[in-house]
């Protein structure tokens, strides 16, 4: 008997066998939902049974005692952060060190992005005390949301001025740089005025990758528990299903990398700087990884205590 599940998911590319059908299982069927926004609490949610779960919101539920929902050491969102400070064309700032004392933009005070975007800035000395915080839409087009979350603090941590874009604030000056997972449109327009506060983003990145040896994990997979309690094996199964499907997207871009004029070049340098395993689920080889995030919670103020892999992922596969 095959089991039917329901996952919501952002559109990944990595994602497209599995939606197409040509990631099957005998023993489960996923019913794929393409979501904008993330499910804001698969526990609460009676239209899905799994779901793609922010790892930093995922870990306050554990905090506070709910078991609704259980996560997969499976990161179905990773990203390097350099990339993700964007400052005006025009400014002085090009190091991370140059934030000290300056006005940052975030799209959200505990995600999980911005949680590890500000571990790099800690590596370069500049804490949360360190600078002027404040929280809010990336453009026009977003919406105005609650996004500090209980973490503002007047003088400290705020909501942007009149909920503003921050794009905008940045253009004239009032922010002197933004955090964000996803360029704002128009970035990439050469007469954008924006740019990376770090120019030569990737190689901090591949420095930053031989420092701590991972790829920093944002979104997780994780299923109702409900569901596990009847059906445990489903963890593994989904967990396998959506690996399959990113092992038969990179051989499918590797093979079609003419959408873009260099994405050979890119695959090129990507295999040549990163391990095969970089993206690798389960809990021993996030061990690390896992770890230093959650020490990132405890020192950014956001979790009140440490906690250990396993109490995340007490049925880690």
């Amino acid at each position: 008997m095959t089991l039917t599940l329901r996952l919501a998911v952002r559109d990944w590319d990595y994602v497209t066998p599995l939606a197409l059908g040509d990631v099957t299982s005998d023993r489960l069927k996923l019913v794929i939902d393409r979501v904008g926004t993330l499910v804001p609490h698969l526990g609460h949610d009676p239209a899905h049974d799994a779901a793609e779960t922010s790892f930093s919101r995922y870990t306050q539920l554990r905090l506070d005692g709910d078991d609704s929902i259980m996560g997969i050491p499976n990161f179905i969102m990773r990203g390097f952060r350099n990339r993700c400070v964007i400052t005006r064309e025009d400014s002085d700032l090009v190091d991370f060190a140059g934030l000290k004392g300056r006005r940052i933009g975030v799209t959200g005070w505990r995600d999980s992005g911005n949680t590890w975007t500000r571990a790099l800035l800690r590596r370069e000395g500049v804490g949360v005390e360190d600078a002027f915080w404040f929280a809010g839409r990336l453009t026009e087009k977003h919406p105005i949301t609650d996004r500090l979350d209980g973490f503002g603090r007047p003088g400290r941590i705020e909501a942007c001025p009149g909920e503003r874009p921050m794009v905008d604030l940045l253009r004239e000056g009032l922010l002197d740089a933004i955090f964000t997972p996803f360029m704002p449109e128009g970035f990439f327009a050469p007469d954008s005025g924006l740019r990376q506060v770090q120019r030569d983003y990737r190689s901090a990145e591949k420095a930053y990758f031989d420092a701590v040896g991972y790829v920093p994990g944002m979104h997780i997979l994780s299923v109702k528990s409900d569901v596990l309690a009847h059906h445990p094996w489903v963890a593994q199964e989904l967990s396998d299903m959506v690996d399959a499907s990113q092992r038969m997207w990179i051989q499918k871009r590797r093979k079609y990398a003419d959408t873009t004029p260099w994405m050979f070049e890119e695959l090129a340098r990507t295999a040549a700087d990163l391990p095969e395993d970089w993206n690798i689920s389960g809990l021993e080889p996030n061990r690390k990884m896992i770890a230093d995030f959650a020490q990132e919670l405890q020192a950014q103020g956001i979790a009140p205590r440490l906690l250990t892999p396993e109490d995340l992922f007490p049925a880690a596969i």
